[in-house]
């Protein structure tokens, strides 16, 4: 399932959303530009490597320049496809707007920041020794879609649904297609206890328990930063009746 748009205006412009969008395609085609040698390098300076973060913890010094532990920052930048930044990009553009408007600009740019933060280091305990670098914005585009499955639960996500060669569309509560999402990264993460999993690696795995657990801290963490703090017009609004 792929969602196109969701059924929820807002009443600002959600320019923390459009920034990071930006930010992330302009990395990316930076990334783009690089000989291969030049990209490999890259990566390995700023994504983030959980067997060098363990070491970094222990005092040990390893070959990165940069700080170990700035790459929780840095990772959630760096991606490893166009059809990985792709979606990602599409997913904060979709659920991304209306969590910025609840949590106002300063609340929500912490709030994205830490969700990646927390979901890479859900990643790394479950794979501390890995070496393949991890990255991408899903953990901290998680954190958004498990905030926004409590704050509007109703909400009707219009998701293009593929049928062989055929394709149609269907609107689903936001509480079915972001529930649905989560429970396949949490099946998914018991799953790879027995298959090494990273997020948007050069070998294009995915690292299902940072999705699950950036999903969960958004849940968690986004209450304690205003979600339901601000009275939305869409509160008193039939979502059924919304952007007809």
């Amino acid at each position: 399932m792929v969602p196109l748009k969701d059924e929820n205006p807002v009443q600002i412009t959600p320019v923390v959303t459009y920034t990071l969008i930006v930010i992330n395609l302009v990395v990316f085609l930076g990334e783009f530009l690089l000989s291969s040698g030049q990209l490999s390098q890259f990566m390995h300076e700023f994504a983030f490597v959980p067997q060098e973060f363990s070491q970094s913890l222990r005092g040990i010094a390893t070959d990165s320049v940069f700080p170990e532990p700035l790459t929780l920052v840095t990772a959630q930048f760096l991606h490893g496809s166009i059809l990985h930044v792709g979606f990602n990009m599409l997913y904060l553009w979709i659920f991304g707007n209306n969590i910025e408007e609840e949590l106002g600009r300063f609340n929500f740019t912490i709030f994205y920041i830490v969700c990646g933060i927390l979901a890479s280091l859900v990643q790394w305990f479950f794979e501390s020794t890995s070496t393949v670098p991890t990255l991408g914005a899903s953990g901290a585009i998680a954190g958004v879609m498990g905030a926004y499955i409590f704050r509007f639960p109703q909400v009707r996500i219009i998701t293009l649904i593929p049928l062989g060669f055929f394709f149609f569309t269907v609107r689903v509560p936001a509480l079915f297609f972001l529930g649905f999402w989560f429970v396949q990264q949490a099946f998914n993460g018991i799953a790879s206890f027995e298959v090494q999993v990273h997020v948007g690696s050069m070998q294009n795995m995915v690292a299902y328990w940072a999705h699950a657990g950036g999903f969960v801290f958004g849940a968690l963490l986004a209450p304690l930063l205003g979600l339901f703090s601000s009275q939305n017009s869409t509160d008193s609004v039939d979502p059924e009746q919304l952007n007809e």
